[in-house]
């Protein structure tokens, strides 16, 4: 079996998180296999730069730098990226806390030499009461894996962006993770790491992308989180973000997991939040509301960004 060294890379871009910050280090230093570096990357922000600093003074092998690339979510990963000296790169969000074996389990299946990238399981630690409404299929909204996904290890299409970990020298390879998406405070587009999966797949068809249930993160979900209006506006920048992905990598590998999330789970889910109006009228209700309100918002984002995208095609021609 081989022995892969790993780095720990956490992104942060606000004074806000400065808690949530402390705490995901404190988690990366618990683990019982100890990273060989963590990397605490700090997105065009002097004052949480300082703090940054003073939260890693102390902690062994913790290293505090800015964000050398474009702001935003990916040009501080690529940041990481660039920096890490080990074979394998683990990305950890500054706003989740990893279970003691994370690392361990997420760098495992790095054994098998086809193995380009490994995604864990987030679950959402709710602030407040979870709502009664909100589908565990759109658990993605904040940021945690969704029900619908496989429990046991299993080859898949891409990783979940706050628990994943990377084989370095493919994705350096690849020319890092997209600025065109990563978000920032004025751009809501993401699913950076979806294209990245796709793009060393694309690269190298026997590569092996695969999801590990078992490296399991706790996702917190502010309260501002659990209200209608950013479950929408959530879905309609998925939907946005989907249509970018689609205009670098195609339809087929972009859409190839929604296809078979919209026929058969949301369905399912839908199905089942109806039939449990009896016993929870307003609760099943809700939820049956969401999921289907969920698709019909993250669809018109995509079809927005894509006749924007049209749009400014035929502008271009025209010049």
């Amino acid at each position: 079996m081989t022995s892969h060294t790993v780095s720990v890379v956490i992104c942060a871009h606000t004074m806000d998180r400065r808690d949530d910050i402390e705490a995901a280090v404190a988690s990366v230093t618990a683990q019982t296999r100890p990273a060989d570096e963590l990397l605490l990357i700090i997105d065009y922000n002097d004052e949480l730069l300082a703090e940054a600093k003073r939260i890693a003074d102390g902690v062994a092998k913790c290293t505090v730098v800015p964000n050398a690339g474009p702001k935003g979510l990916s040009g501080a990963r690529n940041t990481g990226t660039e920096l890490a000296s080990s074979d394998v790169v683990a990305y950890l969000d500054d706003d989740a806390t990893a279970k003691p074996d994370w690392l361990a389990s997420l760098v495992e299946p790095f054994a098998d030499d086809s193995v380009v990238a490994v995604g864990g399981w987030a679950v959402p630690h709710w602030d407040t009461a979870e709502p009664d409404w909100f589908p565990p299929e759109y658990n993605w909204v904040v940021g945690c894996s969704h029900r619908g996904l496989p429990t046991t290890r299993t080859e898949v299409r891409n990783v979940i962006g706050c628990n994943m970990a990377f084989r370095r020298q493919p994705v350096l390879d690849a020319g890092g993770f997209d600025t065109g998406l990563g978000r920032t405070a004025n751009r809501p587009l993401g699913c950076e790491e979806t294209e990245l999966c796709i793009r060393l797949r694309q690269a190298d068809p026997s590569a092996t992308v695969l999801l590990e249930p078992s490296a399991v993160i706790n996702h917190r979900v502010p309260q501002a989180r659990t209200r209608w209006r950013y479950f929408f506006d959530r879905c309609r920048a998925e939907g946005n973000s989907k249509a970018y992905v689609v205009g670098l990598v195609g339809s087929d590998d972009g859409l190839a997991s929604e296809r078979s999330y919209v026929t058969s789970v949301l369905p399912k889910a839908t199905v089942n939040a109806i039939a449990g109006i009896p016993r929870q009228p307003k609760a099943s209700i809700g939820r049956a509301v969401a999921i289907v309100g969920g698709l019909a918002v993250t669809s018109g984002g995509f079809a927005e960004m894509k006749i924007r995208a049209t749009m400014a095609s035929r502008q271009k021609e025209s010049e």
